[in-house]
């Protein structure tokens, strides 16, 4: 009997107790490795990636078989994202995509394509109907927006289709509009 072990260690309670340090020891070094971070609710991202929205879309014009537009957005915003893809179903094409931080911490992209607005929507923000529309300097934008979502926004300038979507606000979208829409399209 002096070999048996006490009952004690011979339960689930006790395995768990042991499993415990080994749990903190594993936190202790993960944190000391940097591999983990703590961030509670309301804390403030890092900052945002720096993007040469410039050489971006000025590779694409000279690339992509449609029209490019370059939009001069307000100076607070910043350019922090961007890339191209081809979409294959019907109606497919290219696609050039570009995303700025607003000055109120929003995220807004810009997508210009030649594919067409049936292939470009359910490929961009999924299937869903057209809810609206909204004018912006005589121009009428096509409004696909679903509650839980984020809204989109799309036209037509002439051989381009022209998407805007994000958590911007209304007035954030019609700024973005209000500039594609002024801007001419970059030399090929």
């Amino acid at each position: 009997m002096a070999n048996d072990k006490p009952r004690i260690l011979h339960n689930q309670r006790d395995m768990m107790l042991s499993l415990i340090p080994l749990a903190l020891i594993c936190l202790v070094l993960a944190g000391a490795a940097s591999m983990c971070s703590f961030a509670p609710f309301g804390a403030k991202s890092g900052p945002v990636p720096n993007f040469d929205i410039d050489a971006a879309l000025m590779s694409d014009a000279s690339e992509l078989d449609f029209p490019i537009r370059n939009p001069q957005v307000p100076g607070t915003w910043q350019a922090n994202s961007g890339g191209r893809t081809t979409l294959t179903d019907e109606g497919g094409g290219e696609v050039s995509t570009v995303g700025f931080i607003t000055n109120h911490d929003r995220y807004v992209s810009l997508t210009q394509t030649d594919a067409t607005e049936e292939a470009l929507i359910p490929a961009t923000v999924g299937k869903r109907a057209a809810t609206g529309t909204e004018q912006v300097a005589g121009k009428t934008w096509v409004v696909y927006d679903h509650r839980g979502s984020e809204p989109a926004w799309v036209t037509d300038l002439g051989g381009v289709r022209v998407l805007i979507r994000g958590s911007g606000t209304a007035q954030e979208f019609t700024e973005l509009a209000t500039a594609v829409q002024q801007a001419q399209p970059l030399e090929r």
